[in-house]
């Protein structure tokens, strides 16, 4: 098994990228042959309802999340919500689940994601450039 530090977490719901901030997280590749990571985010408690639905309904949905260092593109997975754990203010949520994209695609999954929030022409240029330099944090 393999641990990283997770540095930024976003959700889609709606179609959307929802930042999620971070306190702290982790990531884990169990390195198994059905390729099933672990990923735990700390974050605080306003964000339970975001997960809580999910969490009762078993649903896989996307989740991207950034390991190590801003700078690295986000990494794509599919995931469920296994256990949401209430700790004073904050919650603990764990996830499992798989890549589903190679992380190499992001610029693809960026540009997809602005057509559908709208852009088109020099505004989806510009948007586009701009967000590929900030990535989520």
């Amino acid at each position: 098994m393999k641990t990283f530090k997770i540095v930024a977490l976003q959700i889609y719901a709606d179609k959307k990228a929802i930042n999620i901030p971070l306190m702290d997280g982790l990531i884990i590749n169990k390195e198994n042959e059905d390729g099933v990571w672990i990923i735990e985010a700390f974050i605080e408690k306003r964000y339970k309802e975001q997960f809580q639905k999910r969490h009762e309904n078993q649903e896989l949905f996307e989740i991207r999340v950034v390991i190590t260092h801003a700078a690295n593109d986000p990494a794509p997975f599919t995931v469920k919500v296994h256990t949401i754990q209430e700790l004073g203010d904050n919650i603990s949520v764990l996830f499992e689940g798989r890549l589903s994209k190679r992380r190499n695609e992001y610029p693809e999954m960026l540009l997809d994601d602005l057509i559908k929030e709208g852009f088109s022409g020099d505004q989806l240029l510009e948007e586009f450039r701009t967000r590929m330099k900030k990535r989520p944090s």
